[in-house]
């Protein structure tokens, strides 16, 4: 059973999917109205499952007549996106960047959901067992060989 930040998360994606401009604007108590939950329920999910890192804007107005907009940012061209990811990575990148670029890039299906795992086993803090910073470097090292090696065509 997927639980209610799942449900939103879907929902909110087959939004985006079915708008003609890949943007959707919505009320934070009209979709807490439609899944019985908190209006802080839907600024969890689209504050952690939303992010720049996973390929989506997000612009927030708050008070009465307050929206709440969503855009998805397309990847850009291979050679663009190359030099994008070079940036993003730099010489260190945290976890959560890591699994953000993965995700993007996944969803943007410019790699498997296999390649997509693999990825994410080797991104972990679980595996990279050093201590910061000397993990972000060895982190942002790997992404970017494995990267490279798999966006080249």
């Amino acid at each position: 059973m997927r639980n209610i930040s799942d449900l939103i998360e879907q929902y909110l994606k087959h939004m985006l999917k079915e708008s003609p401009g890949g943007a959707v604007e919505l009320q934070r108590n009209d979709l807490a109205d439609r899944f019985s939950c908190v209006p802080s329920q839907i600024n969890y999910v689209i504050s952690t499952r939303f992010t720049m890192e996973k390929g989506y804007m997000v612009e927030s107005k708050r008070g009465g007549g307050g929206y709440i907009r969503i855009q998805r940012v397309e990847l850009p061209t291979l050679s663009a996106l190359q030099g994008h990811l070079a940036e993003t990575i730099g010489d260190q990148v945290d976890q959560d960047t890591a699994e953000g670029i993965v995700y993007q890039l996944e969803e943007g299906k410019h790699i498997s959901r296999r390649e997509a795992n693999l990825l994410r086993a080797a991104m972990s803090r679980d595996t990279i067992a050093v201590k910061l910073p000397l993990r972000d470097e060895i982190r942002a090292r790997l992404l970017r060989a494995m990267l490279i090696t798999l966006l080249v065509k």
